[in-house]
């Protein structure tokens, strides 16, 4: 391997790579083989990656790719939910250890049309239900930033990959922080577009009523935005319609200038639990430079009841999850058994099964209307900025799924994602960017939420900080070279 091709995939990024391939500077095998000698390199480190897909990415690598801006680049798929045809896709759950996906999603379907080349499956928590990422069945993914503090989650593992340049962009999902949390633990863009922005097509109509959205953590603004074009959109019958929009509309925000907005920001949570002061120098200070880039910027405090929404939340959430492994019994064989998922899925899985329909019914409308009134509080301002986490991150283990009473976990993971649940009930984009290190080198990113189906101000606002203060030189203290 060429120290060219070392040194190009260290600094260039997904859309930087792809241009490469299309212009025949270099291959797409050299970029697969680069990053398969990376995840190799750091991955008994960091356990990031728990499947590979080596020889998958190879022959892939030499036949015919489509001509798509991510044309031959290397790409990892988070180990949870999404089904790409002949891989592992275990949810990190000893149920579904044996399961392999007989299709692909639309969204994978999509993803192939870009050009990426999938090298593996990233490290998840099982079922996506934890703000870190340490299943059981594969173990915990290290920080590579600082040792024994959480990578984040539920996309901790692809999180952790990008950071330390395994690869350059890979998938996450959320629905309550899943790209965000992990995103800013390791210093990275991560978008949860609006509700309904993309298809579950066609295993499911949508997820938790359009709470849980997906899309990638990436190192730049402009790989995330590019990456929402190449999977936006809906199909005919979906539970939620998204806006038509022009071929490559969110990456040629990244190029406009939002203009002078109205920013609201805050360092409090809605009932008034204390905030790192790390983490309120992070929104402070982005705070003053928006103000300094011409935005008229004015702190404004949230005041809903948090508590009341998410115990609604989890209610819902805990109904769905049971109904999923009714589902997925058809593909395993046999019932679920307590022996098969950690303590916080079984408490979950019997509760969710306990609920009376019309509590299921009570539920969804209470967050329906927590809905209305979380956009309607905050829909004065075009951007309003919060901190992702009100804490640093935790140590490992904090988290713990082995806890057999899924509401005191609920208690304990609600009290940490304050800043965004809300914002996977009130369907709105919510994009985290890192704008901060601690003296002792952790990052810690900062949240900015937008109006529904307006993700094209949070991109030219985020490519905006990303000029005034970038950030993609930055490594961690375990990082490919």
């Amino acid at each position: 391997m060429s120290k060219n091709i070392e040194d190009l995939y260290a600094t260039e990024d997904a859309l930087g790579l792809g241009k490469l391939v299309r212009q025949g500077e270099v291959s797409a095998l050299e970029l697969v083989d680069e990053s398969i000698r990376r995840i190799e390199q750091v991955n008994p480190q960091l356990n990031a990656v728990i499947h590979k897909a080596y020889d998958f990415a190879r022959e892939t690598a030499q036949g015919p790719l489509p001509d798509g801006l991510f044309k031959g680049v290397p790409y990892l798929a988070k180990e949870l939910a999404t089904m790409w045809n002949g891989q592992p896709t275990t949810n990190s759950c000893e149920y579904l250890k044996d399961f392999v996906a007989p299709l692909d999603l639309e969204i994978v379907t999509r993803i192939k049309k870009a050009g990426f080349i999938l090298v593996g499956k990233s490290n998840a928590p099982e079922f996506g239900w934890a703000i870190t990422t340490e299943p059981e069945m594969y173990g915990a993914t290290n920080n590579p930033w600082k040792e024994g503090i959480t990578a984040g989650g539920s996309s901790g593992g692809s999180s952790v990959a990008v950071a330390s340049r395994m690869v350059p962009l890979a998938e996450g999902s959320d629905g309550a922080g899943s790209i965000r949390v992990p995103a800013s633990n390791n210093g990275l863009v991560g978008l949860k577009p609006s509700r309904g922005s993309s298809t579950f097509a066609p295993v499911w109509a949508d997820y938790w009523h359009g709470a849980a959205q997906f899309l990638c953590v990436s190192r730049t603004v402009r790989d995330s935005a590019a990456y929402f074009d190449a999977i936006y959109g809906t199909l005919p019958g979906d539970s939620f319609a998204a806006p038509e929009r022009e071929s490559g509309f969110f990456l040629e925000q990244t190029r406009k200038n939002p203009g002078k907005l109205r920013v609201g920001f805050t360092t409090q949570t809605p009932e008034g639990l204390p905030v790192d002061p790390e983490v309120v120098a992070a929104v402070t200070q982005t705070a003053a430079l928006l103000a300094e880039l011409g935005h008229d910027v004015e702190v404004y405090d949230m005041s809903f009841n948090a508590t009341q929404f998410w115990e609604s939340y989890t209610r819902m959430t805990a109904v769905a999850t049971a109904d999923n492994f009714d589902v997925l019994k058809q593909f395993v064989g046999h019932e679920v058994r307590e022996d098969e998922v950690s303590g916080v899925i079984w408490s979950m899985l019997q509760y969710g099964g306990s609920l009376s329909g019309v509590q299921h019914s009570q539920d969804i409308e209470a967050v329906k209307m927590a809905s209305r009134q979380i956009a309607s509080e905050i829909d004065q301002y075009d951007i309003y900025l919060t901190p992702v986490m009100p804490n640093l991150p935790r140590a490992l283990g904090y988290y713990d799924m082995n806890m057999t009473d899924h509401l005191e976990y609920n208690r304990i993971m609600g009290a940490d994602a304050v800043f965004m649940f809300p914002f996977n009930i009130s369907g709105q984009p919510a994009m985290t960017v890192p704008m901060h290190w601690t003296p002792d080198g952790i990052p810690v990113g900062v949240q900015m939420v937008g109006r529904n189906n307006d993700e094209a101000t949070l991109i030219q606002v985020a490519a905006q900080l990303e000029q005034a203060r970038p950030w993609n030189d930055k490594r961690p203290l375990i990082c490919s070279v």
